[in-house]
């Protein structure tokens, strides 16, 4: 599963923010199997919203350069 970058975060609320109008019109149409599917997408969506914020809040390390071993001759 790919990972998203905690700076796409305000892209995922414009995206949420879509969807929710999405749903009610598809309600108010009564399209029963769009608002199925918009439900399904907003759960992943939501998901990958929680794993960014994680992300966010997850101290980074770092490894450094790595170096060539340099092997000694006997």
């Amino acid at each position: 599963m790919l990972r998203v970058n905690p700076k796409m975060q305000p892209r995922l609320a414009e995206i949420e923010k879509d969807l929710l109008l999405r749903r009610k019109r598809a309600q108010e149409g009564h399209w029963l199997g769009e608002v199925e599917g918009i439900d399904s997408t907003l759960t992943f969506l939501r998901a990958k919203q929680a794993e960014a914020a994680r992300l966010t809040k997850r101290p980074t390390t770092d490894l450094g350069i790595p170096r060539p071993r340099i092997e000694e001759t006997p």
